[in-house]
């Protein structure tokens, strides 16, 4: 089966998501949301340089949880793809 074109993701794709995420402040991010994980104060990102806490307006608890762990997941999902493309091409 031939990959869709529209979704395959470029070796110069991955290069460019790899260099957002280390463009972005350092790992690994935690999301803390008031209730669940704290109490009293706001919602927020902590992050992986001390007094460098993120906090998003509008974003729901979904969105902040989804943001937190991009910053973990994007890399690992990159290496991922790298690595299933490297075993597609020497089939």
């Amino acid at each position: 089966m031939e990959p869709d074109q529209e979704i395959a993701v470029s070796s110069a794709e991955l290069v460019e998501m790899l260099a957002r995420c280390d463009a972005a402040t350092a790992g690994p991010w935690r999301s803390f949301i008031e209730g669940r994980d704290h109490l009293g104060g706001d919602n927020f990102i902590l992050t992986g340089i001390e007094n460098q806490d993120i906090e998003l307006l509008g974003a729901s608890r979904a969105d902040q949880d989804f943001i937190a762990n991009a910053r973990q997941d994007v890399p690992r999902l990159v290496a991922e793809v790298r690595h299933l493309k490297k075993i597609a091409e020497q089939a």
